[in-house]
């Protein structure tokens, strides 16, 4: 039997490390998790980095969604999706999915929401991000965030492999 997942005992798992070394590079949270997975889709990096740049910072900088969710609920949709908008058990299975992840991120954060996730009081901010200082990594979690559901991804892939 697995240990639970928590934030102490938590393990990071290959594309995991991969998203937490492309935040590292620059890219924003939802770009780090989507590219991590980037090899799977037959997508151009660069297409793939461009498709998830507007969900960064909780949707461009507005503090909503964590963009790190976002961009594991974009890797969700692209690995297991559907495209027929008559099928209503595909998406039932699909959003299924996507709960699950959700609330699988929440239970080791606290929640899925970017500025609760950062302690911010506001909602939208100034849309220039701020440069990523050792300072910046210092007060901000988000690289943990991004390789966390990148791994939470990528161990929902194993689950389906397995079925």
């Amino acid at each position: 039997m697995k240990p639970e997942n928590t934030k102490e005992n938590f393990l990071m798992s290959e594309r995991g490390e991969r998203a937490m070394k492309l935040f590292e590079e620059g890219y924003n949270c939802a770009q780090s998790v989507f590219l991590a997975f980037s090899d799977q889709y037959g997508m151009s990096e660069k297409m793939a980095a461009m498709m998830s740049s507007s969900f960064g910072a909780g949707m461009g900088r507005l503090r909503e969604v964590c963009g790190a969710v976002s961009g594991m609920f974009m890797v969700a949709g692209v690995r297991y999706g559907y495209s027929d908008p008559e099928a209503t058990e595909e998406k039932k299975k699909h959003y299924a999915r996507i709960q699950k992840l959700a609330a699988q991120y929440e239970e080791l954060n606290g929640s899925i929401v970017c500025r609760e996730l950062l302690g911010l009081s506001c909602r939208k901010q100034e849309p220039t991000p701020e440069a990523r200082t050792e300072e910046y990594y210092k007060k901000r979690p988000c690289k943990q965030l991004v390789g966390m559901a990148a791994t939470l991804m990528e161990q929902m892939e194993a689950e389906e492999e397995q079925k």
